[in-house]
């Protein structure tokens, strides 16, 4: 019997081609944007997870509040002394480790090198985190001072095939160290990615951090610190006792300006967006969005399937009759019509695994992830693919399979069911849920193209263009004005200006801000953060002054008792006039002296920030970051000077620069990426949808083809047996767009609210939406209503 079910249902796949395409076509498609999404969405979840007690892992994390009690920072890095204090007053933690991010020239003879990845970490790392030391001691490697563990891809760049133990590499060009350790490089899936390991006791060097600091340091908050609690501890415990451990080692109003917490290892990646983190993290916001729309697709597919297989079945209802009259009982129709539908979504999960193999490079190029075929195999997959099959199969072939084999043999043979089948209400609503979710994808889509033209073509209160950074090597105070001038010496180089950060950065450092009131300093409320600048930062970047003057050169007291603030901070200092402030005493921190100028608000951090209150005061101390403004005549020859001189100046150190605005490029990546995703499947849905309508319209033209001649006899035109034939879609369409709209609205509004400053939804869009559904689902029903429509009335009045 199943043999003859297989039979038949491949004899009604190649009798009915086109039908069989389509049906496969959207079947697959739509799998396969499914798959690729699954395995994006299950890249994202299995963040961390590869270490062995990555469910008993916490991070540390220490957030600063104003005197208001409003956040004023979140970080995810806290101070030295933490990590050990906690250990010693919380003895049931069973480890506590730290990590220090840097970068630096690493030097092994020939090769030299900046690299950013290198950790000092504690000699427990590895008893905290799971690391496949493939070489080394991993108890003992990071004991001593000045040790150095690389990652296995670091060890052969550097040594080749060479045993890399024992060897001695020099970092900074100042301190050597000995390779004790190699170590496989974490996974992808890790929210951080060591390349070099440094034992963490070298800090005590005084060239360095110098035992002190690590000891009584409670500003520097740097350093990574993670505590691996004993089973079934609740971390709640340890939150509620950290208040009291701040003031018995800080002070007592320490819980006042300073609040510690945990948060699990394994959500760090996902829910973590603190103003620090190790690297960028992902969010769990996209991980929703893309499950919906990787369902949405899939939803798609099947009502697409389900839709023309109950369309396609009641031409088979004569058939259904005379296998009722000759004997079969209603279970083997239904065995039938399951086995066909379980058979073509078979035949679409093999092409739609094929076209994942296909497309799965491009997805890792554009996310610039590791996705790999073989989490395919995983079982939970290949149990989802099964269910999938199963369960698509199943639904679709539901309706006709019990549907139609229910009526009697005498209905189903004089065509009461074909004639019932043209007005499905089921199919109605399902192509309304089509092209619903199809709509949704076109208006965000658009919404995200406009927030992003937005923020490309918005003002930033500065010039970001044609202005290179660089990072100093070492302190270059001392001879920085002759750097300056050699680097001057080619006409295509305007300014070079220095500062502690450059714009695309998060402003994090902030002092107390005093202002004088009468003959004396008063702490203001008022958190203000701080950069410090050199004399030509201001006109590298061709920033306003909109009242007072920049620091110059021929003011000595400049360099040491100067201050310029944005508007926002005389704003909020109490300035209703920005020229009032110029002249006023001011204080940040330890130092004292008076404001010198305001510079009109710009946009240092990104767009989803607002812009904060800011001072600018001269630390030649913390001046590394180099900004050249170059002429826009003949960039090359500028980069090529520079080069030169880095070369002559720095002949150690390999040379290397960025762009600015591809800096800022950077921090709407993740934006970028949804917009190029929501475009993508946008035009798939509205593919599969298409697909589904074509199918439809063939099916409806068909039912009605007697009724078609019969229209044409009395004298109908071809426009209007075209309008006849798509009004009833094009209604289904409407109703899809007045759905989809208020719902793509909400969702887009909340989107949003993500950036501090942004463009509003505007009235067109869903008019745009709304033309692009209908001219295309017009263009797609129209193709078949025009065939139809220009059928010889002499064969259409025989056809049945």
């Amino acid at each position: 019997m199943y043999k003859n079910y297989l039979k038949i249902a491949f004899r009604n796949l190649f009798k009915h081609k086109v039908f069989s395409v389509i049906n496969i076509a959207g079947v697959s498609v739509g799998l396969a944007c499914f798959l690729l999404l699954a395995l994006y969405v299950k890249d994202e979840l299995s963040y961390d997870r590869h270490h062995t007690h990555a469910d008993r892992i916490y991070r540390l994390s220490r957030t600063f509040l104003s005197k208001d009690g409003t956040t004023s920072l979140k970080l995810g890095h806290v101070a030295p002394p933490f990590g050990p204090l906690i250990k010693e007053d919380f003895p049931e933690i069973e480890q506590v480790v730290r990590m220090l991010e840097t970068g630096g020239l690493v030097k092994y003879g020939e090769h030299n090198f900046n690299e950013d990845d290198l950790f000092a970490a504690e000699p427990n790392i590895f008893k905290v985190f799971s690391f496949d030391v493939i070489s080394g001691n991993a108890d003992k490697a990071l004991e001593n001072p000045f040790s150095i563990m690389f990652s296995r891809p670091m060890a052969e760049k550097y040594f080749g095939k060479e045993n890399a133990l024992g060897k001695t590499v020099r970092l900074d060009n100042q301190i050597d160290y000995t390779v004790t350790g190699v170590f496989e490089p974490l996974p992808a899936q890790s929210h951080f990615h060591p390349s070099f390991l440094v034992s963490f006791s070298t800090l005590n060097d005084p060239r360095i951090y110098g035992a002190d600091g690590l000891k009584r340091n409670w500003d520097n908050n740097s350093f990574s610190t993670f505590l691996l609690l004993p089973e079934n501890y609740n971390p709640e415990k340890l939150v509620k006792a950290f208040p009291a451990f701040q003031k018995k080692h800080i002070g007592d109003t320490a819980p006042q300006y300073s609040v510690l917490d945990l948060m699990k290892l394994t959500d760090i990646h996902l829910y973590s967006h603190l103003d620090s983190e190790i690297e960028a993290n992902g969010d769990v916001q996209y991980v929703y969005l893309f499950s919906a729309i990787a369902i949405f697709i899939l939803l798609i597919a099947c009502i697409n399937y389900m839709n023309l297989a109950t369309a396609k079945s009641a031409t088979r209802a004569k058939e259904v009759g005379m296998r009722k009259v000759i004997g079969a009982v209603r279970s083997q129709l239904v065995g039938q019509f399951l086995s066909e539908s379980v058979m073509l979504v078979f035949i679409s999960v093999v092409l739609a695994v094929l076209i994942v193999v296909f497309c799965l490079p491009s997805l890792n190029t554009f996310t610039h992830k590791e996705l790999s075929f073989s989490a395919l195999l995983d079982p939970v997959f290949l149990g989802i693919l099964a269910f999938i099959t199963i369960f698509t199969g199943f639904v679709a072939g539901s309706y006709p399979a019990f549907f139609m084999t229910s009526f009697q043999p005498i209905s189903v043979l004089k065509g009461k069911i074909a004639t019932a089948l043209k007005n499905g209400q089921l199919r109605q609503s399902l192509v309304v849920v089509q092209f619903s979710i199809a709509v949704i994808l076109i208006i965000s889509t658009v919404v995200v193209y406009s927030q992003m033209r937005y923020i490309r073509n918005y003002s930033l209160g500065f010039s970001k263009d044609q202005v290179v950074v660089l990072n100093m090597p070492q302190d270059t105070t001392t001879d920085f004005e002759s750097i300056r001038q050699r680097l001057k010496e080619n006409n295509n180089i305007k300014e070079v200006g220095r500062s502690s950060r450059i714009p695309s950065m998060r402003l994090l450092d902030s002092w107390e801000a005093y202002v004088m009131k009468g003959d004396s300093f008063t702490e203001s409320n008022i958190i203000i953060k701080s950069l410090s600048v050199d004399e030509d930062f201001i006109p590298a970047y061709q920033i306003e002054m909109v009242a007072g003057r920049n620091f110059s050169r021929d003011y000595g007291t400049d360099k040491t008792s100067g201050f310029i603030l944005n508007e926002t901070a005389a704003r909020l200092l109490g300035w209703k006039n920005p020229s009032e402030a110029i002249g006023s005493g001011f204080g940040y921190g330890q130092s004292r002296g008076q404001i010198i100028g305001i510079t009109k608000d710009y946009h240092f951090e990104s767009l989803h920030q607002k812009i904060v209150p800011l001072v600018m005061m001269y630390q030649a101390n913390r001046l590394g970051r180099v900004s050249v403004h170059i002429s826009g005549n003949n960039p090359q020859e500028a980069i090529g000077h520079i080069e030169s001189f880095w070369r002559s100046k720095y002949p150690d150190i390999p040379f290397s620069y960025e762009f600015l605005d591809q800096r800022f490029g950077k921090l709407y990546a993740t934006e970028q990426t949804q917009q190029l995703l929501f475009g993508l499947f946008a035009g798939i849905a509205i593919f599969i949808s298409c697909l589904g309508l074509l199918g439809l319209s063939m099916f409806m033209a068909e039912l009605r083809t007697k009724e078609i001649g019969v229209r044409k006899v009395l004298g109908a035109s071809v426009g209007s047996l075209v309008a006849l034939l798509s009004q009833d879609f094009l209604k289904l369409v409407l109703i899809a767009i007045v759905i989809a709209s208020p719902i793509a609205w909400y969702g887009m509004h909340n989107w949003l609210q993500d950036f501090a400053y942004h463009t509003e939804i505007q009235w067109w869009v869903f008019v745009l939406a709304g033309v692009l559904a209908i001219g295309i689902s017009l263009v797609t029903i129209s193709f078949q209503s025009i065939k139809a429509a220009l059928m010889n009335p002499v064969k259409s009045l025989r056809s049945e």
